[in-house]
């Protein structure tokens, strides 16, 4: 019999290849060499992070998102925080004694755009040294010795380092680090102004080049891209795209222009200041005058050098016009009341291209990243729409659960891990990978919860508070947060946007702590002004509903008659999978094959009271011999079950009933779990519990 074991499991079916985008293939090679070979065997990180704990009082909210806080802390903090490597440290302002943050699952590499959203999102929070040094492994100098963000195949995008920057200063006072980054912000600004290839457009007063987020050509359509991607699979090489203007790529310049004038300030240079803050508010005026769509109350997505506009959405644009102030409020309220969201999340873009479809979404097209759904419900947050930032966030959080943490992307429509479709050689639509514990994914939600739930917003004065806190979702507490040289309790109980009232300490307060407190301190924030309504549809209010964002009909929570496995919480691998037939809801679970490997059903029950009762299971056995898994409620083993084989085909199903569960409480946790004398290896889809 073969047990289950760290590090063992099933080669994957056919046809669901691994990949990565463009801009990431030749680093996944390189990774494999490199660690072939033994080079990546830097300094251990030294100046460990703090780490802070989510509390929700409803447990079904800390199913949800607690859970999903501390896979997301573990993602950015253990799995993807790296040693030292002297070949990142070209600017030669990094810290030996520090290491740096990763792209994520499969990519080495700190990558210019990933390095500045890790950074931004949550890293100059939680680590700061970690954070500094991942900006500057970024960053290297010109012949003549002077810094400027890397000068690789990424141009159009690397001046969202410069928002990066001005937010961990922001975070930490870092005076040095300031001075630095001004030096490297100037210096790469004038590199892209004076650009041929994604430079500055002086006829549209805009920036060319592809859009910020998409560099594979499936993000856009047909023009400027074609039926069968026939240029290259990414989209610089391109003529329409490196000549066209792109809504998001523009917002960010706008940002950095800003970024740029607030450094410049703080360092005293006001002329420098005056020069950046007036290409900030031109290409403002440029974004607006010629992406604005009144008829669709949306941004454009492209406009083509030859004046050709594109009204197609675009996710990291529409979020960027509300976070970065390009739109006026009444367009940011136009915009969260005319997009279009996925089943699971807002799309990267949207509708699906002619060449592609429900079936077959692009991978750059009508499909959910992560990284969008963070900025969409921060930007949501700002707007004050706890609405959409609660059904964003509720996404989210579910993928990471359901799939054994941050992957890279999902199905819009499924919520399946899904790397989408996009011509790769000489395959027109060839199935793309989606890699594991992608950190940009984690520091989304991250995001999320600190400056969306939290509402944290830092100033050089100190940090404010500005809470979102949606109806069903209860007090909540956030604990040792590290903010410079204080260790932060934040409290929230009621809920809604407004605030009624704050104590620090105990004493009445502004909702706001000043840069210079040090030691311990709670604050305590009181809620108030949430709508009434009724976000999962299943008749039961907000305000009363335990499962405010998941429709059920046990206080609003789903009945544990019948549970699809794909809404599990797994973890240890398991993840959802469409790559066999038979199966009922959307998706069945597979990774139930390496020891540690679980997946975790919450019994909503109307009573309390202890008792027993039955669990069947819908699974898969294709192997020779019947199967072992043990079973468990509320962290306690039960007993070790077993699974017969079913068919010689994965596309068969059988039943499994077990009889005398024991369970208590409301909300009891059955789980199976592959632990180190079961043989696992099954596919689950779905599990009934019959009892009290």
């Amino acid at each position: 019999m073969v047990h289950c074991r760290f590090g063992s499991g099933r080669i994957p079916a056919p046809g669901k290849v691994r990949g990565m985008s463009p801009r990431r293939r030749i680093g996944h090679v390189l990774l494999a060499l490199t660690t072939v070979f033994g080079l990546l065997t830097g300094v251990p990180p030294a100046h460990a992070a703090t780490t802070p704990s989510l509390e929700f009082a409803s447990p079904p909210s800390q199913a949800l998102y607690g859970s999903a806080y501390t896979a997301a802390l573990d993602n950015l903090l253990r799995i993807n925080t790296m040693g030292y490597d002297p070949r990142h440290n070209r600017s030669g302002l990094q810290d030996p004694s520090v290491g740096f943050v990763r792209a994520g699952g499969g990519y080495q590499q700190p990558w210019t755009r990933d390095a500045s959203v890790n950074s931004w999102n949550a890293t100059s929070l939680l680590s700061p040294a970690l954070a500094e040094n991942t900006l500057w492994a970024v960053v290297d100098k010109d012949s003549a010795g002077a810094l400027r963000v890397q000068q690789d195949d990424q141009q159009w995008d690397q001046v969202v380092w410069l928002t990066a920057a001005w937010h961990h200063y922001l975070v930490t006072g870092d005076q040095e680090f300031l001075g630095n980054a001004y030096r490297t912000a100037a210096n790469t600004l004038t590199i892209r102004e004076n650009a041929t290839t994604a430079g500055f457009n002086a006829t549209y007063g805009l920036f060319t080049g592809a859009s910020f987020f998409n560099d594979g050509i499936a993000g856009y359509p047909a023009p400027p891209a074609d039926a069968t991607e026939s240029v290259s699979t990414g989209s610089m090489p391109w003529p329409g795209i490196a000549s066209g203007m792109y809504l998001s790529t523009n917002e960010v310049y706008h940002a950095a222009y800003l970024s740029a004038a607030n450094m410049a300030e703080r360092l005293g240079r006001p002329q420098d200041a005056t020069r950046h803050r007036a290409k900030a508010a031109a290409l403002k005026a440029a974004i607006n005058r010629h992406f604005w769509n009144p008829a669709t109350g949306l941004y454009d997505y492209q406009l083509l050098a030859d004046g050709t506009r594109g009204a197609h959405q675009e996710g990291t644009g529409l979020a960027f016009a509300i976070l970065f102030d390009v739109a006026s409020p009444a367009q940011a309220r136009s915009i969260l009341a005319n997009a279009r969201s996925m089943t699971w999340g807002m799309p990267d873009t949207y509708p699906h291209w002619d060449r592609y479809s429900e079936a077959q979404p692009g991978r750059h097209n009508a499909i959910v990243w992560p990284l969008v759904q963070g900025l969409w419900a921060k930007a949501a947050a700002k707007a004050g729409d706890p609405r959409t930032f609660a059904a964003e966030t509720a996404r989210l959080a579910k993928l990471a659960n359901n799939n054994s943490g941050f992957w890279e992307i999902y199905n819009g429509t499924t919520g399946v891990v899904d790397g989408g479709y996009q011509r790769l050689g000489d395959t027109v639509k060839f199935h793309w990978g989606s890699e594991p514990a992608q950190t940009w994914s984690a520091t989304a939600f991250l995001d999320m919860v600190h400056t969306g739930l939290f509402g944290l917003r830092h100033t050089e004065a100190g940090l404010s508070f500005a809470p979102t806190l949606p109806a069903g979702w209860g007090d909540v507490t956030l604990r040792n947060l590290r903010y410079r040289d204080a260790d932060l309790t934040i409290r929230l109980r009621g809920a809604g946007t407004t605030i009624s009232s704050v104590r620090i300490d105990g004493r009445p307060a502004r909702a706001e702590v000043p840069a210079t407190l040090r030691g311990a301190h709670t604050v305590e924030i009181t809620l108030t002004g949430a709508a009434a309504g009724d976000r999962d549809g299943d008749g039961v209010a907000d305000a009363q509903d335990r499962c405010a964002d998941t429709a059920g009909t046990v206080s609003g929570c789903p009945a544990p008659g019948r549970l699809e496995a794909e809404d599990a919480r797994n973890t240890g691998g398991v993840k959802t999978n469409v790559n066999h037939t038979g199966y009922s809801g959307r998706a069945f679970l597979d990774g139930l094959w390496a020891q540690g490997a679980a997946s975790s059903f919450t019994l909503h029950r109307p009573t309390t009271a202890a008792g027993s009762g039955a669990i069947t299971l819908r699974y898969a056995n294709a192997h020779g011999d019947a199967r072992t898994m043990t079973l468990s409620v509320d962290g306690r083993a039960v007993r070790q079950v077993s699974f017969p084989k079913v068919s010689d085909s994965w596309d068969a199903w059988g039943t499994v009933t077990f009889d005398g569960v024991p369970v208590s409480g409301r909300d009891p946790v059955v789980t199976l779990s592959c632990g180190s004398g079961d043989s696992g290896a099954i596919n689950l889809d779905w599990l009934e519990y019959r009892g009290p």
